[in-house]
């Protein structure tokens, strides 16, 4: 053969393998890119790690990227000003926006319909009422672990205003550390750390889960904005969702790889204590419950009366959840074994 014919005959062969390679890179540009942000570094909002371990994201043609920012209500900022399209945070800062007149803001889901908090310490710090006058950590004011504070302590008769000093720390990692280290006395831990902190000695003075207090503690909250211009992208985002939680239900020991990862977390009896207390309210078909927003509509009513005039069916969309019910995409999905 010829140079001229060798050179024909690569061209033949180099044009597929081109086209193969320019069809390839289109495909992985082609992936939608998407903007979360989380609340809380708790097992209840580390649905979108999971999913990214799964390759749920990509089965899903997504590239979400989270990003952590410490209490629902600067989140509900953050979304409303454009800077993240999809959050999974508490529902106070979004039903506060809402009851305000950022009527933008939508529940689309649920992953937690009941507050699991609790008030940990130590020495002689045992029953609610030696709570009184004590410094109790939360991450931020105004954030869940607040609300779920002043709510377990009107339960056993006391006024978190009066009785009680707050102090804001961040986070339940920086409440962990700030209570180890003696700057409070008690701390308001999420799992698993208040597992982390019952291993190393300490005790719970208000085991929240025993209490049911309804109230959307962790949720998939987007703008209707959003929705109207890019409704497959919030679709198939739900969709990752809804076979996360599968996955959470079904495989503990790769929930458990991953909060190790993420959390830094690894001891098993931890992980144990935290899976089995938390995953029973977990809700497996992602399930946004209105009573979890009256709740909070009826705290905040106290001291803005816009509160008492919102709906808490005003919140939700639940177009993905009904579709997914419709479709039978439910019922496959927790059909496989």
């Amino acid at each position: 053969m010829n140079i001229r014919a060798t050179k024909l005959a690569a061209g033949r062969l180099a044009a597929p393998l081109l086209a193969l390679l320019f069809f390839a890179a289109g495909l992985a540009q082609a992936a939608d890119k998407l903007v979360g942000i989380h609340s809380a570094r708790v097992m209840s909002q580390s649905m979108p790690w999971m999913a990214q371990e799964a390759g749920l994201f990509k089965k899903y043609n997504l590239d979400f990227s989270l990003v952590f920012i410490s209490s629902s209500g600067i989140v509900t900022a953050a979304l409303l000003g454009g800077d993240a399209e999809m959050t999974v945070t508490g529902g106070v800062g979004n039903v506060a926006a809402y009851s305000r007149g950022s009527t933008d803001v939508v529940f689309i889901g649920g992953v937690k319909n009941t507050m699991t908090q609790t008030l940990v310490a130590g020495g002689a710090i045992k029953k609610p009422e030696d709570l009184k006058g004590k410094k109790i950590g939360v991450s931020r004011i105004g954030g869940n672990s607040h609300y779920f504070t002043i709510q377990a302590l009107r339960r056993f008769g006391m006024d978190a205003s009066r009785d009680v000093q707050f102090i804001q720390t961040g986070g339940d990692p920086e409440t962990f550390a700030a209570f180890v280290s003696g700057s409070i006395d008690v701390a308001n831990l999420t799992p698993p750390t208040d597992a982390l902190a019952i291993a190393r000695g300490y005790h719970y003075v208000i085991y929240g889960p025993d209490l049911k207090i309804p109230y959307a503690a962790t949720a998939f909250v987007t703008k209707r904005s959003v929705i109207a211009k890019r409704p497959q992208v919030i679709g198939n985002f739900m969709r990752a969702m809804a076979e996360t939680a599968k996955v959470m239900h079904t495989d503990r020991e790769f929930v458990y790889r991953v909060l190790g990862k993420y959390l830094r977390v690894t001891d098993r009896n931890v992980l144990d204590s935290a899976y089995n207390a938390e995953i029973k309210v977990l809700e497996p078909r992602l399930v946004i419950k209105p009573e979890s927003l009256q709740a909070i509509l009826d705290e905040l009513s106290q001291t803005d009366a816009r509160a008492k005039k919102v709906k808490p069916q005003e919140l939700i969309d639940s177009r993905y959840l009904d579709e997914m019910e419709k479709s039978g995409f439910f019922d496959q999905l927790w059909a496989k074994k």
